[in-house]
């Protein structure tokens, strides 16, 4: 297990991983991967590059997340990107980030690059300044586009275009790509060629439904109790009387699609439960909501449940990442 320690930034260490694959790596693609988690997009691209891919560095302030993708990946992120400088960071060719979402200020506007300081957005893009990659792959929540009144996805869009890219962004929903989760994301791809014509990928003609993830025996621990179902359905109650719709969600193993996972989900579970014959609804298990965000069943869970809920309640789709990465393999060649 690795040793964490959220003051020690690990880049001595990437900078030996780094030498090690070298040379096995010449004709590959190398990629960077920032507010990595648990690596759930590395583990979309890696699908697809195959051996065409290494990665020469990752960052990840959680440490808990850290703890995973190193016992995932074989080698510990880095921590805090705004601690890092970018000439600190080895040269690649693709950034992967999927950064959090914050609003610009509206005093400095049309400023492009000095509009994004103070923002995690801001050392992106100063990494991308300094190292002037291929590719950029961001991926950020649906409402992105709107946030701030539409400022926030401007700003984004116009540093990057003055950094030198062509801008292409779309929102998918992982329903469309093969796991049975309701989850639209926008994906915003740069890329240094202005000759490159991209296309996002199309949904696939592939039907799932919830029971084809869910676990065939699972503990009796992720059924909820008494007390938390009741406190579920009067909530529901106390809503539908206000005339909304929020409240605890139920799903069966024939559902086409659930809720969005969210990271929130260790407290109480509402957004998915699952019905159980003659017994209160349960909770997914960690592996299930793993599977919900279409990670395999050999990726490694190493921590508690209330951790690993939360990290793949902030990951990614992973079959929507592949997808996008094969179009983005295409361009490339």
């Amino acid at each position: 297990m690795a040793t964490l320690n959220p003051n020690f930034r690990q880049l001595d260490m990437t900078l030996q991983f780094n030498n090690i694959i070298e040379n096995k790596t010449k004709n590959s693609y190398k990629f960077i991967d920032l507010f990595a988690g648990v690596g759930g997009i590395r583990l979309g691209f890696e699908e697809v590059f195959k051996d065409k891919s290494s990665f020469v560095f990752s960052s990840e302030i959680d440490k808990f997340a850290q703890e995973t993708y190193a016992s995932n990946y074989g080698h510990l992120p880095s921590g805090d990107i705004t601690q890092i400088e970018p000439h600190e960071i080895p040269k690649f060719d693709i950034l992967l980030a999927g950064f959090p979402c914050q609003p610009f200020s509206n005093a400095g506007l049309k400023k492009g690059f000095e509009d994004t300081r103070g923002t995690l957005f801001f050392d992106i893009a100063q990494i991308a300044k300094h190292h002037k990659p291929q590719v950029l792959f961001l991926e950020n929540v649906k409402g992105f586009k709107n946030h701030d009144k539409g400022n926030t996805f401007r700003v984004v869009k116009e540093t990057l275009e003055d950094l030198g890219y062509r801008v292409f962004s779309q929102v998918l929903n992982a329903k469309h790509f093969g796991v049975p989760q309701n989850r639209e994301r926008i994906y915003i791809i740069a890329f240094l060629d202005h000759s490159i014509e991209f296309e996002f990928p199309k949904p696939l003609e592939k039907s799932v439904k919830l029971g084809d993830i869910l676990e065939k025996k699972v503990d009796k621990k992720y059924t909820i109790s008494d007390k938390l179902w009741a406190g579920h359905q009067r909530r529901k109650l106390e809503h539908k009387k206000k005339g909304n719709g929020f409240g605890y969600c139920i799903f069966t193993e024939q559902s086409e699609y659930t809720s969005t996972i969210s990271a929130r989900y260790y407290k109480d579970g509402s957004e998915i439960l699952i019905e159980q014959k003659d017994k209160n609804p349960r909770k997914l298990s960690p592996r299930e909501a793993g599977r919900l965000q279409g990670f395999p069943d050999d990726f490694k869970i190493v921590v508690s449940d209330t951790q690993a809920y939360k990290q793949f309640g902030n990951s990614v789709a992973v079959p929507v990442i592949s997808a996008i990465a094969k179009e983005i393999y295409k361009s490339l060649k």
